[in-house]
């Protein structure tokens, strides 16, 4: 069903052509500059609540709540629209109608105002009753305001102005019935009070969305509740309502719809609980305050008299001393009732770090404390630790979660707070709150990992040293070894038959040469393994003899003197990643480069390939980290997906 969103479009239409109307009776028969701002202030706030209501039911067409705040703004526009109408009448006589009876019957039509916002309590904001039980008060509330309606037309005192003088078309009622008006009239009211009171019995069962929701709406309570005191205080001090209290009863009136609104469409907006508690305190403070200056005004101004300059000197000064301590401490105090969840965090931050102080915590507690005091058992930290691909917490695993609120610290991101149930403002007063001890953490774990990788380094730098000591055992055995072997056997054969003439010494001799060359280049070979014999010749000639093979230009932009003691790192470096490069990127151009700073050689190797590479355990990449790493320098791989692939190599050139 979504006839709520017809029945908004309908009532706002009906209030754009009453406004129309309004606007037209202005113009046409030049009313007064007091009655147009009227109308224009009246009017602005009446179509934007129409409009709020048309929007809710948009987003929300099966909710009742939005046809009734459509409903609350048309009529607002109604008696906007009737005040234009009815100062027309009486500024020029004869040129509108103005039938007594007519007007007497519409008199009232204000209490609908009252029976729109009661009914809208009742059933916000999911557009159901609170229970079954409730039923029959909608109903009630619309034949009480009939009622205070029909009662209202044979009401005997004058009319309202600008009709004052406009004699009433019908006698008085008898007594009966004047008692049986007041019934009606308490009775309305006290239907009134029921609908404010369902919001209560919902509130004290309500979580989650809500929870937020019915806060947002208690903010107009809270406003509605401040009013009088404004409006008495302004009495005590100017001796008449002026225009202090004018503009808290546009901020009173304008309130309910406006918290309705942001309950209903961006419940989410702010942190309801920080605004709700601000809003008490800071009301707390003008009553307090508006008091205490009427007080002091009253009193010295029996005796110095009202407009004695000395007596508003006084009250503005002792407001002024009042107003700190006193906004400070109310704060305090609304804040543990009013702001349970951020005040219950902070308790439990300045609690670990006192008991990391005394060293019978660690920060690495963080999380489990906030989980307890949020009530959230699903709150994690993430923290932002160089070398992971995104935020951890402090054992390392991967945090994540589509409500994500950063923890700042001198401007820059140490980490996260993730949770699906607590605010986004609640979690951004913690992640403030908890930033030195989310650093702490944050370094720690830097810092463990940083010890796991060298450990893990160390572990398998001997590890491949393992493996190279058997694979040069192996190649030592099965082919150096083996060639000397046979040669010497050769030998001792020669020298053994060297006077009867039976072998072929010379035959044997230049076997043996050969055979003694050939494990020279085996050996030769190995100890290149170990360490080239080209970089003899320098870095640049090395790696000009491992690019003159490959199939794709390789530029080298190396200086002439790299040190002896990085240049074997670099040359494996440049070598690997080059001769990866031509295997697997299908690149058509290589650049490496090697720069000496100050204090470091940076070897930057670049391709124009598919990019996409990943150091797996025990391929090149991950032992050419170890390798790096061993020099107490750093390598860095970046390859995206179809963007080419660098690697850069940082070698601390006093290592």
């Amino acid at each position: 069903m979504r006839w709520g969103r017809w029945i908004s479009l309908g009532l706002s239409l009906l209030a754009l052509a009453m406004a129309a109307g309004g606007g037209w009776l202005l113009i046409a028969y030049r009313s007064g500059a007091h009655t147009a701002r009227n109308f224009a202030g009246l009017g602005t706030v009446a179509a934007a609540i129409t409009l709020l209501g048309l929007v809710i039911s948009r987003r929300e067409p099966r909710n009742l709540v939005g046809p009734l705040l459509t409903w609350v703004g048309t009529t607002a526009m109604y008696l906007a629209v009737r005040d234009v109408y009815y100062s027309v009448a009486v500024a020029d006589p004869g040129r509108v109608p103005l039938d007594s009876r007519v007007v007497a019957w519409l008199e009232e039509s204000g209490w609908w105002l009252f029976v729109a916002a009661a009914l809208m309590l009742l059933y916000f904001p999911d557009g159901r009753l609170p229970s079954r039980r409730w039923r029959a008060l909608p109903p009630a509330l619309v034949l009480l305001g009939v009622g205070q309606q029909v009662f209202g037309a044979f009401n005997s005192e004058p009319f309202l102005s600008p009709l004052q003088s406009l004699a009433r078309p019908y006698a008085p009622m008898p007594l009966a019935l004047r008692v049986l008006s007041g019934v009606v009239f308490a009775l309305f009211l006290a239907a009134v009070l029921a609908a404010a009171a369902s919001v209560l019995r919902r509130a004290r069962r309500a979580t989650g969305k809500v929870r937020a929701q019915i806060r947002w709406l208690s903010l107009a309570g809270v406003v509605a509740v401040l009013y009088p005191f404004v409006c008495g205080a302004e009495i005590l001090i100017t001796g008449q309502v002026g225009p202090v209290a004018l503009v808290f009863g546009v901020i009173a009136l304008v309130s309910l719809p406006a918290s309705v609104a942001v309950a209903m469409l961006r419940y989410d907006l702010y942190d309801v609980d920080r605004v709700l508690a601000d809003t008490v305190t800071y009301g707390i403070v003008t009553v307090v305050l508006l008091g205490t200056y009427a007080a002091v005004a009253v009193s010295m101004g029996l005796v110095l008299g009202r407009d004695s300059a000395v007596v508003a000197a006084a009250a503005t000064g002792l407001c002024a001393l009042v107003i700190s301590p006193l906004r400070t401490r109310l704060q305090r105090s609304v804040d543990r009732r009013l702001y349970p969840p951020r005040r219950a965090a902070m308790l439990a931050i300045e609690d670990l770090q006192r008991r990391i102080h005394t060293e019978q915590a660690q920060p690495e507690e963080l999380e489990a404390a906030l989980r307890a005091a949020l009530r959230d058992p699903a709150l994690r930290v993430g923290l932002l630790v160089p070398g992971a691909s995104g935020f951890v917490d402090a054992g390392g695993t991967p945090v994540g979660g589509p409500q994500l609120v950063p923890v700042m610290l001198g401007g820059a991101q140490i980490g996260v707070l993730a949770s699906a149930s607590t605010s986004p403002a609640v979690l951004k007063a913690v992640a403030a709150g908890a930033a030195s001890l989310v650093e702490v953490t944050r370094l720690r774990a830097e810092l463990a990992g940083a010890l796991r990788e060298v450990a893990a380094s160390r572990a398998r730098l001997v590890q491949a040293g393992d493996v190279e000591r058997r694979r040069l055992e192996r190649d030592l055995h099965d082919g150096a070894q083996q060639r000397l072997v046979s040669l010497g056997m050769a030998m001792r054969l020669a020298q053994r038959h060297l006077d009867d003439g039976s072998v072929d010494v010379d035959g044997l001799l230049d076997r043996g040469v050969a055979e003694l060359a050939t494990a020279v280049a085996e050996l030769r070979q190995i100890a290149h393994g170990l360490r080239p014999t080209s970089l003899d010749d320098g870095l640049h000639a090395a790696l000009s003899a491992v690019t003159q093979s490959l199939p794709i230009p390789v530029r080298l932009q190396i200086p002439a003197e790299v040190p002896d003691e990085l240049a074997t790192t670099a040359y494996f470096v440049a070598a690997e990643a080059v001769t990866n490069a031509a295997k697997y990127a299908n690149a058509t151009g290589i650049v490496v480069r090697v720069r000496q700073s100050a204090g470091e050689l940076r070897v930057r190797i670049e391709d124009d390939g598919c990019g996409g590479a990943t150091p797996r355990p025990g391929s090149g990449l991950s032992g050419l980290l170890d390798r790096v790493a061993a020099m107490g320098g750093a390598l860095e791989l970046h390859s995206p997906t179809g963007r080419g692939t660098t690697v850069e190599a940082v070698l601390p050139c006093g290592s």
